[in-house]
């Protein structure tokens, strides 16, 4: 375990599953068909879905193949919060929750590039699974049990938000 992961481990305890689906189902139901909300949960769901199958794979091509696809929708869904819901955030007042975002998030892909290095075949690599999976699973609940109810409720040009949100990913993953 790299001496990253160690921290990552210690700044971001886990969250119990259930905990997790309360959130998700809290934000939900904040959530109006279509909005930058719904699609930013639906594009959680997505990234559960890929470390499903990245913990699924076991032929190292496949791990790699499952790896790159958490990668993409990874990579357009932060891409899209960064440059569009998190300079939201932080007008709404929430400037050091939108810092934090932003921290988790390089972090992440720090986490991700170091990835790409171990090789899929060994046991190290699933560990590095679950250390990125984790952190992510706690940006998640931060993000749906808190932050994105917050902008929600404070954030200005929800429409706009929406607009600006779903381009940004589709840049990326479209």
């Amino acid at each position: 375990m790299s001496v990253i992961d160690k921290v990552l481990g210690a700044v971001t305890p886990p969250v119990s599953e259930e905990k997790r689906n309360e959130a998700t189902a809290t934000a939900r139901a904040a959530a109006d068909s279509g909005d930058w909300l719904s699609l930013a949960l639906d594009h959680h769901d997505l990234i559960r879905s890929a470390f499903e199958a990245c913990r699924q794979a076991e032929a190292a091509a496949d791990r790699t193949a499952a790896m790159k696809a958490l990668a993409t929708v990874l990579n357009g869904h932060s891409l899209a919060e960064e440059v569009v819901l998190y300079p939201a955030l932080a007008k709404a007042g929430e400037k050091i929750h939108a810092g934090h975002a932003y921290t988790e998030q390089t972090t992440a892909k720090m986490q991700m590039a170091e990835w790409e290095n171990i090789a899929p075949s060994t046991p190290e690599w699933k560990d590095k699974l679950e250390h990125i999976e984790g952190a992510v699973l706690t940006h998640i609940y931060e993000e749906e049990s808190s932050w994105f109810l917050k902008l929600k409720e404070k954030g200005e040009r929800q429409a706009h938000l929406t607009e600006r949100y779903r381009e940004e990913f589709d840049r990326y993953c479209g």
